[in-house]
Parts: structure tokens; sequence; C-alpha cells
């Protein structure tokens, strides 16, 4: 099998190195890495460029491309049927890309032709924390490996791999989308070529943002894409209906009846079981962690109700012209 790595990066001079040092310690080589800049101000290319003799290097810039367009860019510049995809700002565990061809059960892609009934095998991701606030955003916002249903999974392209023919098919990742454009391109291959191939071993670690403020805009960002993309109406309906409804009604119950105060700590409790379950399983779990979970829950879930409408604002005005 020979096997394209593609990249989008855009300004990550100051973090590029560690991905790429990744990359030279596979224990299954790529036999290209297509690089596509996005347009980078800092020194990106000049440190890309440091990989030359160590990589199978293909550096594609195109100006102003968005993260769709630069992945779009990065795969339509690879040679080989075989893509695998990840992101500048992590890191691979020196078994990732193995991992995801042994999960494949791809063979020879030299032919160029459909080789297996898997379009896509998706790839796991793990925070890379490096203090107290990252640690308790993991386990508030990432799965554990063991809560994963394959079948439900909807990978982020910081960890896939597929057939560039697939990709092909399916118009590639959606250009118009700044964000959640790796959900809506997971669910065309899905709908259109049935399951993907989950390798649970082929791991990158990423740093989580750290601090709230930045935690918030990119919850903002996601729920924005997710309302152009018309995605997870049913979800965010009941996430309204929970925070403007629904808690309300509870605060109001409880000050006319103190009892219910203790179904309301019940409910809490409820509602950070997940990230506390996570936090004690990865023995990390800590006062400040138990203190900042729910603080990361109600932000995050604020930040998602801002953004969704506005997405949803722009999908209609998109109709309309």
């Amino acid at each position: 099998m020979k096997v394209s790595l593609a990249i989008t990066v855009l300004n990550e001079g100051d973090h590029i190195r560690r991905l790429l040092d990744s990359v030279v310690k596979q224990t299954r080589q790529p036999d290209e890495v297509v690089v596509c800049d996005g347009g980078s101000k800092d020194n990106t290319l000049d440190v890309i460029r440091e990989y030359e003799n160590r990589l199978p290097l293909k550096i594609v810039v195109k100006e102003g491309a968005n993260i769709s367009q630069g992945r779009n860019e990065a795969i339509r510049n690879a040679s080989y049927e075989i893509v695998a995809v990840t992101d500048a700002g992590v890191w691979l565990e020196e078994n990732w890309l193995e991992q995801l061809l042994v999960m494949s059960n791809w063979g020879d892609a030299s032919s160029q032709l459909p080789i297996t009934n898997y379009s896509l095998v998706a790839g796991f991701y793990q925070s890379d924390p490096q203090n107290i606030f990252e640690i308790a955003l993991g386990a508030t916002t990432l799965p554990d490996v063991e809560e994963i249903n394959p079948g439900k999974f909807l990978p982020s392209s910081r960890s896939v791999a597929c057939l560039k023919s697939a990709w092909e098919a399916v118009g590639g990742y959606p250009e118009w989308l700044d964000f959640s454009e790796d959900v809506v391109f997971d669910l065309k291959m899905r709908q259109k070529f049935g399951d993907y191939a989950f390798a649970p071993k082929a791991i990158v670690h990423f740093r989580p943002r750290p601090t709230l403020l930045a935690f918030m805009k990119q919850y903002f960002n996601y729920a924005k894409g997710d309302g152009k993309a018309n995605l997870w109406l049913k979800i965010h309906l009941i996430r309204y209906i929970t925070y403007l409804v629904v808690v309300p009604l509870g605060v109001y119950a409880a000050w006319v009846n103190p009892l219910l105060w203790y179904a309301g700590a019940l409910a809490m409790v409820a509602y950070v079981r997940r990230p506390l379950t996570r936090l004690i399983r990865q023995r990390r779990l800590s006062l400040g962690a138990l203190v900042l979970v729910p603080v990361i829950r109600v932000a995050g879930d604020v930040a998602k109700m801002i953004g969704y409408p506005l997405g949803v604002w722009w999908r209609l005005g998109q109709r309309i012209k």
C-alpha cells in the first residue's frame, strides 16, 4: 500500500514541529506528506521546509483557504488512493498510521480501484492537558474510547484515513463551512458508503483550549456551524427548552418547596456524571476539576445557544439569495 498524508496548516510556526517530528517517528511511514498552507504570515512554511530531507514533502499554498478548502486541496494533490488526514496542532502516536491501515483491511491501492467495503477509517484522539483547567475541559468535552459506539461515531478529521475516490464521490469537505465541516463530511461518507472501520489505537493528541473564553469561542463557532449545516436541531432545541423553561420552573418550584432543592442537586450530579466518571477513570479527579466541570458545561451550553441561531440566520439568508 502507498499512502499519502494530508495536512492543512495556517500560522502554526510555534506548533508544527511537534506534529512533523511525530510523523518522522511513525512505525509505518507515509509515502508522501502533502501540506496545504492557507497563507501563513508567520514562519510556518520555513519550519516545514526544514523537514524536506526527513519526509517526502509536497507543499501547496492556497491563500485564504479555510480548513475545508485546505483539506480538499491537500487531498486533491495527493498521489495515492489511500489518504490519511490530520491537523496541525496535534501530535501522533508512533503507530498511528500503522493502526489506521491495519484496521482498514485495505489491500494494494496501486490499481486506483475501490479495494474494500470501507471508505473511511476513524482513528481516535485524546487531550494533552497542561493544567487543571485543560484537564477538566478534556474530561467534559471528549469521550473515552470505552464510550465509543463505532456505528454512530463521527470522527474528527484530525485522525482519519479515507479512499481518495470516496472523498471525490461525496464532493470532498464542504468548502462553504468553516466549522463542523468534518461532521458533514462524515455523514456524507456514511450515507453513500455505509459504516466505517474504527481504529481505537490510532491516537492523536491535542491540547484543549487554555481558557474558558477560548473554549466558549470554539463552541460558539461549532454551534454556528451546526446552524449553517442544519445539524442536530433536536439536540439544540432540547438545550433551549432545558435552560429557558425547565431550569426556571425548577428554581421557582424549589423556592416554593425547599425540599425540591435536593432534586435539583441530584439533577446537577446527573448533569456532570459523565465528565466526573472520566476524571475518575483517568485518575485525574481533584477539587479544582470538580469545581470547573459544571462551569465548563454551562459555559459551553451558553456559547452553543448563542452560536446556533446565528448559523440558522446565515442559512436562511443563503436561501433567500
